[in-house]
């Protein structure tokens, strides 16, 4: 079992030199980081305008299955790092949503309690840092869906 740990951990020391080398040779990075954030408001249509909903369950559902989530901060705002290897990201342009599976009632009792707020997903940038490249994705805009 020791030996196998060392090899594993000697691999992975070979990867990142590896890496290091092409990026100093300029060679594109080898993994990407998916990061989604954006500010959930207390509103059926997203408006910037309404009061952020704080402590808000978010979820990244892709074809059905939930793969990450987050809370809302008191600001509404929330951030969810994906895992490259479990989702691509036309997979995610594509068949991904964001849903907020705290009921609007939670923030404010005057708003529907069925339903959902959902979004789909737009790329807001891209940056590397060191070996990983980063990919920025923001909703596109929360809309209740019953």
């Amino acid at each position: 079992m020791a030996m196998k740990f060392t090899i594993l951990v000697s691999i992975l020391v070979l990867v990142l030199i590896a890496a290091q080398a092409d990026e100093a040779q300029g060679l594109r990075p080898i993994t990407v980081a998916v990061n989604i954030s954006g500010i959930v408001t207390c509103s059926v249509n997203g408006s910037a305008n309404a009061p952020p909903f704080a402590n808000a369950l978010v979820e990244l559902s892709c074809g059905g299955n939930v793969i990450a989530s987050a809370v809302t901060n008191a600001q509404g705002v929330f951030n969810i790092t994906v895992n490259p290897l479990r989702v691509t990201l036309n997979n995610l342009l594509s068949s991904c949503r964001v849903i907020v599976a705290t009921p609007l009632s939670n923030c404010n009792a005057t708003l529907p309690t069925a339903g959902t707020l959902q979004s789909a997903l737009q790329v807001a940038g891209t940056f590397i840092r060191g070996i990983l490249n980063n990919v920025n994705l923001v909703p596109i805009r929360f809309r209740i869906v019953v």
